[in-house]
């Protein structure tokens, strides 16, 4: 394994981050300042490490975009660049995007993730529906997050959306969903992951600029996409359900009112007395290796469900809401810049590389909601 790049540094705390960072609290919630410049330096280090680590390593000389890693660090590292007035992007950032698009450009060229031939069948369709649906989404933000520069679709992030909707099923028990990778390993690839999957799509289009959700075109696929989601809404895991919460808020016509105050309802009751969430109470999950879950709270749980929670702007959660900054600001790793959240799976070793791979997640979660919250 290739440790992240030596030009990413040790770095001080200084007074200007304290200062931009005690502005992302709740009104009326005094909470301690986190740090963003220790985040970033977190993120991009365990990016940089993605790309350049071989196992995931892809051909045309492009990487797995992965649901842990890759993903939430091209969500969030735009909000930490505003935070932290960064003229430029970040390296990995650059490198990251750079094989988004390389990979959306020669979509017909491009291996899947997962071969049949190497991994077995249906792994073919189910990393093609996979990769379909994190390009659009990490290209349709990444224009999302210039704000009123954007009034259109890039080339590439229409390309994205073009390589989507022809994957999208039209009959069946998927029907207006992706096929979805599944090695059994939660809570993103796993048999019920094709929901978190179309949430995502959702989520993508809801983000798009230029009013990309109105357009003739997709309204076909729109309609089967709110349908699948809409009718399993009431019967999906709390982790999936908090994700098409969140997608909501994007995208009109996903939830009726009822349907999204329950799972606010269900979010709110987890919430644990610090005012952290954790992720191992929102499924029903066992470890391969039968150890027990950690149902202390974490950074991933109490970063979705503080996010989900602000945009969706329902009456009566404000309370949770700011216990839940609260949480987030006061338990950020200081010696790492990270927020801590462990594998559903199996037991990992909590320093190892694998072994960060949820608090990837969590960091960026925890960066999403604090800085949402402006």
């Amino acid at each position: 394994m290739k440790s992240a790049i030596a030009g990413i540094v040790t770095f001080a705390v200084g007074i200007g981050a304290s200062l931009v960072a005690a502005r992302f609290t709740h009104a009326g919630a005094p909470s301690p300042s986190w740090n963003p410049r220790a985040a970033a330096a977190y993120l991009d280090g365990r990016a940089d490490w993605w790309l350049h680590w071989p196992s995931a390593a892809r051909d045309h000389d492009t990487s797995c975009i992965s649901c842990h890693t890759a993903v939430p660090y091209a969500l969030a590292r735009p909000a930490l660049r505003t935070v932290l007035r960064e003229r430029d992007w970040a390296a990995p950032e650059r490198l990251l995007l750079a094989n988004v698009v390389t990979r959306v450009r020669r979509w017909r060229d491009v291996e899947p993730f997962y071969p049949d031939q190497t991994r077995g069948l249906p792994k073919t369709s189910e990393s093609r529906g996979t990769e379909a649906v994190l390009n659009a989404l990490i290209l349709a933000t990444r224009e999302a997050s210039k704000g009123a520069l954007t009034l259109t679709l890039t080339d590439d992030a229409r390309q994205a959306f073009d390589n989507l909707w022809p994957l999208q099923f039209t009959a069946g028990d998927l029907r207006g969903a992706w096929a979805w990778l599944d090695f059994h390993n939660a809570p993103w690839e796993s048999s019920d992951s094709p929901y978190y999957g179309a949430a995502l799509a959702a989520l993508a289009v809801g983000s798009a600029p230029g009013d990309y959700a109105s357009r003739p075109e997709i309204q076909d696929h729109l309609k089967l996409l709110r349908e699948y989601l809409g009718h399993r809404a009431d019967t999906e895991s709390l982790f999936n359900r908090l994700t098409v919460l969140w997608a909501s808020t994007k995208l009109p016509g996903l939830l009726t009112p009822a349907q999204r105050q329950s799972i606010v309802d269900a979010a709110v009751a987890k919430q644990q007395d610090d005012g952290g969430w954790s992720l191992s109470a929102l499924g029903s999950w066992k470890r391969a290796d039968a150890t027990a879950q950690d149902a202390a709270g974490d950074g991933y749980a109490t970063g979705l469900i503080t996010l989900a929670l602000q945009q969706s702007g329902t009456s009566g959660t404000e309370a949770s809401v700011s216990k839940g900054l609260s949480w987030l600001a006061r338990h950020q790793d200081a010696a790492s810049g990270r927020w801590v959240a462990s594998s559903l799976n199996k037991h990992r070793d909590a320093a190892s590389d694998t072994g960060k791979f949820m608090s990837d997640a969590a960091t960026a979660y925890a960066v999403l909601a604090l800085t949402s919250a402006r």
